[in-house]
């Protein structure tokens, strides 16, 4: 049965996912739930405690103990534990460990758990990278956003560089791309869109382009 209330948007790292789903659920008087935060959120305190990366069940215990809040308001706040971490989720270092703590079972076992929870109290707009397939199935609209790792890496670099941050923007297109790779082929969950979204190819257009063709495509699904 499909659920009206939400919407699942996915795509690639760089896509512009965040930003147009934190619009849609504005405009639409949804919650907007950022899940990759959720997991940016545990790679960083697996940073912080010097965790081997690859060590499953470490993480998996890591993640059933560790508390994450997603606060609404004007910019969403990610609490970490009770501290705000907003900012330090986004840094190179959590962007680059972020895919291989994600792909493991027993994290992402927890996380879903998380998400749907927050899904059934609240009419949400979700995005990550299999919120259409596996967290929300039954999603009244799926889309599946995407752009060339090329201007990607543009987008990306510019909110680093916007931040302090020195950016080699051919490196960064090979990070995306590894991402792209990583995301795509991990045995759990991996980043396909969802047999029944629609896909957007974002290059070129802007973000209120973008943010208008989904209500249009929601409204008239209606």
């Amino acid at each position: 049965m499909l659920d009206r209330r939400s919407i699942a948007i996915d795509g690639p790292a760089g896509a512009g996912k965040s930003t147009v789903a934190k619009l849609v659920a504005q405009r639409l008087k949804l919650i907007y739930i950022d899940t990759g935060a959720m997991y940016r959120a545990i790679t960083l305190k697996a940073l912080r405690e010097k965790l081997d990366l690859q060590d499953q069940m470490s993480l998996t215990q890591l993640a059933k103990e560790t508390t994450i809040q997603l606060v609404a308001g004007l910019q969403q706040r990610v609490l970490l534990d009770g501290e705000d971490v907003t900012e330090e989720i986004r840094s190179p270092e959590v962007t680059g460990q972020v895919s291989t703590v994600a792909q493991i079972v027993g994290v992402r076992d927890v996380m879903v758990k998380q998400q749907r929870q927050m899904a059934k109290e609240f009419g949400v707009v979700m995005d990550g990278r299999d919120i259409g397939t596996v967290v929300l199935p039954d999603a009244g609209a799926k889309f599946f956003l995407t752009a060339s790792a090329e201007e990607r890496a543009c987008r990306r670099a510019k909110e680093l560089v916007d931040k302090g941050y020195t950016i080699d923007i051919k490196k960064l297109t090979k990070e995306i791309e590894e991402r792209d790779y990583m995301d795509s082929n991990r045995a759990v969950s991996p980043l396909v869109p969802a047999q029944d979204a629609i896909t957007i190819d974002s290059s070129g257009m802007t973000v209120e382009e973008v943010v208008t063709t989904i209500i249009a495509l929601i409204e008239k699904g209606k």
